[in-house]
């Protein structure tokens, strides 16, 4: 009995760490007062002014580009070097491949973006690109990180799939071509999915690095509010983490319900 009793009161101890802070969040989003920490009534302003904020909009719509293209690309390049570890065996070079796949996921991130940060100046002084940094170097750093985190994904579910499907389809005269696209990729789209995903929302959070190889015309939505932040947590700040969680939550519902879904037929 008392056992159970510690048990749940860690539980609840747990859970009340990870989630009082969000649920405040979401409670002083509909403060009226400008001041975050005294409540002057309950009032929803805040997401009309949020509308109305230029900054905020254009650095969450460059966020959401960013994140997408970089996540995409990240995606393809992750699988490619997925498929070379898993499929090609042993090579020379092999062990150097896969220490440079693994870098960024024990790298530090401010290590990270200075070295793209001094990448891409090098590059500029020597071939005059990029002119600037801007959405494309924010774009190459983000598919840098996000492609080591792919490749761990992919290759994970590329290891475990049977590889006689694919053999089959290469005995009766499939291209490996034609297997990789109709026989694996199917298979492994799951894995695609989760890669994606992981990709886009490391991007979307991205703070460190983003920070180092952005310009004063490209602003993402993460150093936005950080910048913001940092003279007081603005009322509005609150208003958009509470529309971000809902969001969220309401993917994750949707996720649910259609794996539930699959599950009953």
């Amino acid at each position: 009995m008392r056992r159970s009793v510690f048990l749940l009161s860690c539980l609840g101890f747990g859970y009340a760490f990870l989630y009082l802070p969000i649920a405040l969040l979401v409670v002083w989003s509909f403060n009226a007062s400008r001041i975050v920490n005294i409540w002057g009534g309950f009032s929803t302003k805040w997401y009309w002014e949020l509308t109305r904020n230029d900054d905020f909009l254009a650095a969450a719509w460059l966020s959401l580009k960013v994140a997408a293209t970089s996540a995409t690309a990240a995606l393809v390049l992750g699988t490619l070097a997925a498929v070379v570890l898993v499929r090609f065996g042993r090579f020379h070079g092999r062990l150097l491949f896969n220490g440079l796949i693994a870098a960024p996921l024990v790298m530090p991130e401010i290590i990270l973006g200075l070295a793209m940060l001094l990448l891409f100046v090098a590059l500029e002084q020597a071939i005059g690109w990029p002119d600037g940094r801007g959405f494309s170097t924010i774009v190459i750093a983000h598919t840098t990180v996000g492609m080591a985190y792919a490749t761990v994904v992919v290759r994970s579910r590329l290891a475990q799939m049977d590889e006689s499907l694919e053999e089959a389809a290469l005995d009766l005269g499939a291209r490996p071509i034609k297997v990789f696209f109709v026989i694996t990729l199917p298979v492994i789209a799951p894995s695609l999915a989760a890669g994606w995903l992981l990709a886009f929302t490391l991007s979307l959070d991205d703070v460190v690095v983003a920070q180092f190889v952005s310009g004063p015309g490209a602003t993402t939505l993460p150093i936005e509010v950080f910048s913001s932040v940092r003279l007081g947590v603005s009322p509005q700040v609150n208003a958009l983490g509470t529309i971000i969680v809902c969001v969220v939550a309401v993917l994750i519902v949707v996720a649910w319900r259609l794996s539930m879904t699959r599950k009953e037929r």
